[in-house]
C-alpha cells in the first residue's frame, strides 16, 4: 500500500504577485467575519433578499423554456434534449431571448449574435478586459471608489489601472478627459473606462442623463470603449429612471455588462455581454466583438451551463422576455428598504456624532462617513460587541482613500430586522466615536504635558 507523501512546498513570491493583493484578502476576510458571526444583522453583503426566491417555480422555469425551444425554434424533443445536457453553444443558447428583453426593457437593439452569455458577470469583466487589452501600454480607467470585481479582474490579468474621482453626480466626463491626457502624456494608452452609471457598487450613487451625453461625447473624442456594468438600474424609484449608456450610444462605444443576478437569482450565475463592435482584420475580414470574446470564453469556461441558461431563459419566455415587469414586487421590496434605512439612519444617529451618508434613489447600497477609522479592527468590534456587520470602504478606493468610510447594503436585511440593525449600528458608531475623542483628548493631553 502507497502512503501518502510529504506535500510540495512552494513559494509565495514565486506565484502571481496578485496573490498577496489586500484587495483579494479584504474579501476574504469579509466572508471569515460573516462565518464568525453568523447571528450578526448584516448590512455587508450585496446579496438579494432570499424571501424573495420560490424554489418551487424552477420546474415551471425549465418547463417554459423547453416549451420555448420546441415552439418557436421548432426544435424536437431529442434536439432539446442535447441543449439540456450537453456543452452547447459557447456564445449562449438563450441569446435570442436575451435580445428581446434588453430592447423591452431598456431600449436597447443589438442583435442575439451579438451576445455572449456568461459566468455572471463576471466572466463578462475578464472577457471584455483580455480581449480590449493588447498589452502593457494599454490603461484602464475606473471610478474611485470602483467595484472590487473589475479592480480584482484587472489585478489578474496584469492590466494598469488608473482612478477617476467620483462626485455626488458620478465621475465628472472633463476630468476623464483630463486623466485620459495624462495617461498618453507618460507614453500609455487609455484603452477603456469601466463605470456603472446607476446606483453603482459602492456608493449608490448615479449619473444624470446630460452627464450620460457628455461622457460618450469624451469617451468618443478619446478613443475610450466605456464598459457599462448595470446590476442595479432596475432598482430605482419611476422618477429615478434613467437611459442607459448603451441605449444612447451612436458610436460603437459602449461595451454592456449584463447580469440576472438581481432580477431573477444569483445562483444560476448566468449574465451577458452586448458587443457588436466590429473587428477588422489583416485580411480584410469582418467579424464582431462577440465573436472574439466567444474565442476566450472557448479557453476559460467553455459555455455556460445549459441548464442555467434553461431555467433564466424560462423566466424570460414566462414573462414575455419583459423583466420589469415581471419585478414590480422586488423593485418595491428594495426601493422599501432603502427608504427604510435612510429613515432609520435620521432616526438613530445623533447629528452631534459628525456622521453623514447620501441618499440614492435606489439600488443597493449607500456610503457613511463617521468620524473614526472604519478598518478591519473596527469591523471585528462591531461584529463582536454589537453584532451588526458592514463594509470598509477602503478596499474599493484603488488609490486610497475610504478610511472613515463604510457601505451599507439594504438588500440582505429582512425589513423587520432593519430597525434593529440600525441601532445596533448607531450603538457602535457611537462607542468608537467616543473612543476616538477620547483618544484624541489624552494625546493633546500628553503634548501639553
Amino acid at each position: 500500500m502507497t502512503g501518502v507523501g510529504p506535500a510540495r512546498t512552494l513559494v509565495s513570491t514565486e506565484l502571481h504577485g496578485s496573490l498577496d493583493d489586500p484587495l483579494l484578502s479584504s474579501m476574504m476576510f469579509l466572508n471569515e467575519i460573516t462565518s464568525r458571526f453568523p447571528d450578526a444583522i448584516s448590512f455587508a453583503p450585496g446579496r438579494p433578499y432570499e424571501g424573495l426566491f420560490d424554489t418551487d417555480r424552477i420546474p415551471e422555469y425549465l418547463a417554459a423554456y423547453t416549451d420555448h425551444l420546441a415552439t418557436e425554434r421548432g426544435m424536437s424533443a431529442a434536439e432539446i434534449g442535447t441543449a439540456l445536457f450537453q456543452y452547447g453553444r459557447t456564445n449562449g443558447q438563450i441569446h435570442d431571448l436575451i435580445a428581446r428583453t434588453v430592447a423591452n426593457d431598456e431600449g436597447m437593439l443589438v442583435a442575439p449574435e451579438a451576445i455572449v452569455v456568461t459566468v455572471g458577470a463576471q466572466e463578462g469583466m475578464v472577457l471584455t478586459l483580455r480581449a480590449l487589452f493588447a498589452g502593457p501600454r494599454d490603461v484602464l480607467l475606473v471610478s474611485s471608489p470602483c467595484y472590487v470585481g473589475i479592480t480584482g479582474a484587472a489585478r489578474l490579468l496584469d492590466i494598469e489601472i488608473v482612478p477617476v474621482p467620483e462626485g455626488e453626480s458620478g465621475i465628472d466626463p472633463e476630468t476623464v478627459a483630463e486623466v485620459a491626457a495624462m495617461v498618453r502624456a507618460r507614453g500609455q494608452r487609455p484603452r477603456a473606462l469601466y463605470v456603472v452609471p446607476d446606483f453603482a457598487n459602492p456608493s449608490g450613487v448615479s449619473m444624470p442623463v446630460p452627464r450620460r451625453h457628455h461622457l460618450l461625447r469624451v469617451a468618443a473624442d478619446e478613443d475610450l470603449v466605456v464598459i457599462e456594468d448595470n446590476p442595479y438600474g432596475f432598482f430605482a424609484r419611476d422618477d429615478e429612471l434613467r437611459p442607459t449608456l448603451r441605449s444612447l450610444d451612436t458610436d460603437g462605444t459602449v461595451v454592456y455588462l449584463g447580469s440576472f443576478a438581481k432580477t431573477c437569482f444569483p445562483g444560476a450565475r448566468v449574465g451577458y455581454v452586448l458587443a457588436d463592435q466590429r473587428v477588422v482584420h489583416p485580411d480584410g475580414s469582418v467579424t464582431l466583438l462577440a465573436d472574439q470574446l466567444a474565442k476566450i470564453k472557448s479557453m476559460l469556461t467553455v459555455n455556460t451551463s445549459s441548464l442555467s441558461q434553461a431555467v433564466i431563459g424560462g423566466i424570460l419566455a414566462a414573462n414575455g422576455c419583459r423583466l420589469r415587469d415581471a419585478n414590480q414586487d422586488t423593485i418595491r421590496f428594495y426601493r422599501e428598504n432603502m427608504e427604510r434605512l435612510l429613515s432609520l439612519l435620521r432616526h438613530h444617529l445623533s447629528p452631534g456624532l459628525g456622521v453623514a451618508w447620501n441618499t440614492p434613489g435606489g439600488g443597493f447600497f449607500l456610503v457613511l462617513d463617521v468620524p473614526f477609522v472604519a478598518d478591519e479592527a473596527a469591523l471585528v468590534r462591531s461584529a463582536r460587541d454589537h453584532g451588526v456587520l458592514w463594509t470598509p470602504m477602503s478596499s474599493f478606493y484603488p488609490d486610497g482613500g475610504g478610511t472613515h468610510q463604510l457601505r451599507l447594503s439594504c438588500s440582505y436585511v429582512e425589513p423587520d430586522r432593519l430597525d434593529e440593525g440600525v441601532r445596533r449600528l448607531a450603538a457602535f458608531i457611537t462607542e468608537a466615536t467616543e473612543a476616538t475623542e477620547a483618544g484624541a483628548t489624552n494625546v493633546q493631553l500628553t503634548r501639553l504635558a
